[in-house]
C-alpha cells in the first residue's frame, strides 16, 4: 500500500451518508465525535489503511483514503459508530477517483451543503484534516488535495456570490426565532455548546436579536465565560443545568454529546420552551420531544428555510463550477507529475555523480552553489517537457547530455 502505484487518483475513495438520503435519526447513528475518530486513526494501520481522514457534521459524515475498494473505508468507519455497515450502505454514496476529487471540492465550496453556500463547512473539513495530519494519516495526496480544495473555496468566496448573504445553521436558527416569537429579546436564552457552531450562533443571537439576555454553558466552563465575557452575557456551570433550563424560554442546543444533554426530566412540568437541536445526533432525548409545553426544531426543520438570498446563491453556482474545473485540472496535472518523481530523483542524483566526477571537476568543482542552481534548472526544463510529452526515457538522455555538455562555469 505504500507504492506509487497504489496511492493514485483511482484509488481514491469517499462514502458517506448526508441529508439527501438520510435523515437526522440515522444520521446521528454515524456521527464520529472526537474519541471514536482516535480509536479509528489506532485500528486504521491493523486494516492496512494509512491515508484517510472523516468529516463528520450534522449534515454528513463522510470517510476519505486510499483503499483497494471501500467497504475497507466503510468497515472501518462503522466499527466505532453505532449504526452497523449494513445500515450505512443503505444509505450511503460511494465516488472513486474523479467523481470522489470533485465531491470533496463541492463540498468545500457549500454546494453540497443543506443551506447552499454555508462557509462552516470550511473550518469543519480544516479541523478534520488536521486531526488526522497530527496522527500521521495526511499524505502528500490529501495534503495537496485540500490545499486545492480550500484555494477553490476561497476564490468562490471572493469571486462569486455563492456564500453572499446571511444564511447558515446558525443564521437560520436564529431566524426561526424572530420569525415565530414576539419579542425575542425580552425572552431568556440558554444555549448549550459553545464550539464552531455554538460560537456562531452566540453571535448571531446578539447581533440580529439585539440582546444580551443569554446564558452559555459548556462541558468546558472557561470556554462559555471567555464567550460570555467577549460578548457581555451570562455563563453557568454544567451542574446548573437543570436550573437553567427551568428559567429559559428558548434552548439552543449545540453540544458535540453521544448520549442527550436535555432529559425530559428537565422538561417536565416546565413552562413552554422552543428549543432547537443544532446537534447529530440529537442532544434533546427522544421522551422530552413530545411534551405538550416543548416546542422542537431540528437541523433538518431549519435547513428548509427559504428566501431571496438563496435564489441568489443558486444563480452563483454555474461561477462556483467552472472556478473548481479550473483548479480540478490543476490538481489532475500534478497527480500526473507525481508519477514522473522517481524518475526525476533518479535524474538528480546522476547529475550530481557527474559533478562530483573527476573528468568534470576542472569545470565544475570550483562553485558547488552555482552547479546546485544549474542542476535544479535541468530538473524543472525535464519536468517540462515531460508535461508537454512524455517521453521519460529520451528525456533522461537528454538532460544528462545538456548537462554534460553545458558544464557549469
Amino acid at each position: 500500500m505504500e507504492t506509487q502505484y497504489f496511492k493514485n487518483i483511482s484509488n481514491f475513495y469517499v462514502a458517506g451518508i448526508n441529508y439527501k438520503k438520510s435523515d437526522a435519526s440515522i444520521r446521528g447513528q454515524f456521527a464520529i465525535n472526537n474519541d471514536q475518530y482516535s480509536n479509528i486513526l489506532e485500528k486504521a494501520p491493523l486494516t492496512g489503511l494509512n491515508e484517510f481522514f472523516i468529516l463528520s457534521t450534522c449534515n454528513r459524515t463522510e470517510i476519505y483514503g486510499f483503499a483497494h475498494n471501500s467497504d475497507q473505508l466503510i468497515d472501518l468507519l462503522c466499527s466505532q459508530t453505532a449504526g452497523d455497515a449494513t445500515t450505512f450502505k443503505q444509505a450511503a454514496y460511494i465516488k472513486q477517483g474523479i467523481e470522489a476529487i470533485e465531491h470533496v471540492f463541492s463540498v468545500g465550496a457549500g454546494l453540497d451543503s443543506q443551506i447552499l453556500g454555508d462557509y462552516e463547512i470550511v473550518g469543519q473539513l480544516k479541523t478534520a484534516v488536521k486531526f488526522a495530519k497530527e496522527q500521521g494519516f495526511v499524505g502528500a495526496f490529501t495534503e495537496r488535495l485540500i490545499n486545492s480544495v480550500l484555494q477553490s473555496s476561497k476564490l468562490i468566496k471572493n469571486n462569486t456570490e455563492l456564500s453572499g448573504g446571511t444564511v447558515s445553521v446558525s443564521f437560520a436558527a436564529v431566524q426561526y426565532i424572530r420569525s415565530m416569537v414576539t419579542k425575542p429579546a425580552a425572552k431568556n436564552i440558554l444555549l448549550l455548546g459553545v464550539g464552531k457552531i455554538g460560537r456562531n450562533t452566540c453571535k448571531n443571537l446578539v447581533d440580529y436579536l439585539n440582546t444580551h439576555n443569554v446564558t452559555l454553558i459548556n462541558r468546558s466552563p472557561e470556554k462559555a465565560a471567555a464567550l460570555a465575557d467577549e460578548l457581555g452575557l451570562k455563563s453557568a456551570p454544567l451542574e446548573n443545568l437543570s436550573e437553567e433550563i427551568a428559567k429559559a424560554d428558548i434552548i439552543l442546543v449545540a453540544t458535540n454529546s453521544a448520549e442527550p444533554t436535555i432529559l425530559k426530566e428537565h422538561l417536565q412540568d416546565g413552562n413552554q420552551k422552543l428549543i432547537i437541536d443544532l446537534s447529530i445526533p440529537y442532544n434533546v432525548e427522544e421522551a422530552a420531544q413530545h411534551l405538550p409545553n416543548v416546542q422542537l426544531v431540528n437541523v433538518d426543520e431549519l435547513s428548509k428555510l427559504k428566501d431571496e438570498t438563496l435564489k441568489m446563491r443558486l444563480a452563483e453556482v454555474p461561477k462556483a463550477k467552472a472556478i473548481i474545473s479550473e483548479l480540478m485540472v490543476e490538481f489532475s496535472e500534478w497527480c500526473e507529475m507525481r508519477k514522473h518523481v522517481p524518475m526525476l530523483k533518479d535524474l538528480k542524483l546522476k547529475l550530481k555523480q557527474l559533478y562530483t566526477h573527476p573528468e568534470y571537476a576542472p569545470a565544475t568543482i570550483t562553485c558547488p552553489k552555482k552547479a546546485d542552481t544549474y542542476i535544479q534548472r535541468v530538473l524543472n526544463d525535464t519536468a517540462g517537457k515531460i508535461k508537454i510529452q512524455n517521453q521519460r526515457g529520451c528525456q533522461y538522455i537528454a538532460a544528462i547530455n545538456e548537462f554534460i555538455s553545458a558544464g557549469v562555469n
